[in-house]
């Protein structure tokens, strides 16, 4: 790519290029990490405590649930 290129953003491409997808990338979340530790607290708590299994559930329902509704919420918008 020429010096012109990488400074316009706005300039043509190469020939047989074409701009990367997609163009909208979704937001940051949180709901990831927290579904990450309520697995991880889920199957600690197989092994040391049924309490900690119950509250790793109940976070696992919770994070799911808010990224779906996250998801959802994304694709109305467009």
């Amino acid at each position: 790519m020429t010096e012109e290129n990488l400074r316009n953003p706005a300039s043509p491409l190469r020939q047989g290029w074409t701009l990367p997808r997609p163009k909208n990338i979704p937001g940051p979340s949180v709901w990831p990490a927290a579904l990450a530790l309520a697995m991880t607290m889920s199957v600690w708590g197989l092994i040391s405590s049924l309490i900690v299994t119950g509250v790793g559930a109940v976070l696992l329902v919770t994070a799911l649930t808010g990224w779906i509704k996250e998801i959802r919420d994304e694709r109305i918008r467009r």
